[in-house]
């Protein structure tokens, strides 16, 4: 079984933005990690911020956060 990233998801997670809170608008990619944990800790929120959150702080534990910067410069934002 071969399993692929899906290339619009991708380009979503590393244009998200926070939508609320201390880190509003910041993207996700630049949040601190202690952040995600305690959002970890307390359970993420439901929908598609909780699966991009969850997303990202695979992300990071991995040390792939070059990957989303990388997807940031070279892919535009997509328009929905």
């Amino acid at each position: 079984m071969e399993i692929s990233p899906d290339k619009q998801k991708l380009v979503e997670l590393a244009h998200y933005r926070m939508p609320f809170g201390k880190f509003k608008g910041r993207y996700l990619v630049d949040l601190p990690e202690p952040y995600l944990v305690w959002f970890r800790k307390q359970g993420f929120p439901d929908g598609k911020l909780g699966v991009l959150l969850k997303s990202m702080m695979e992300i990071k534990e991995n040390g792939l956060e070059p990957l989303i910067r990388k997807i940031q410069k070279e892919f535009p934002p997509l328009k929905l």
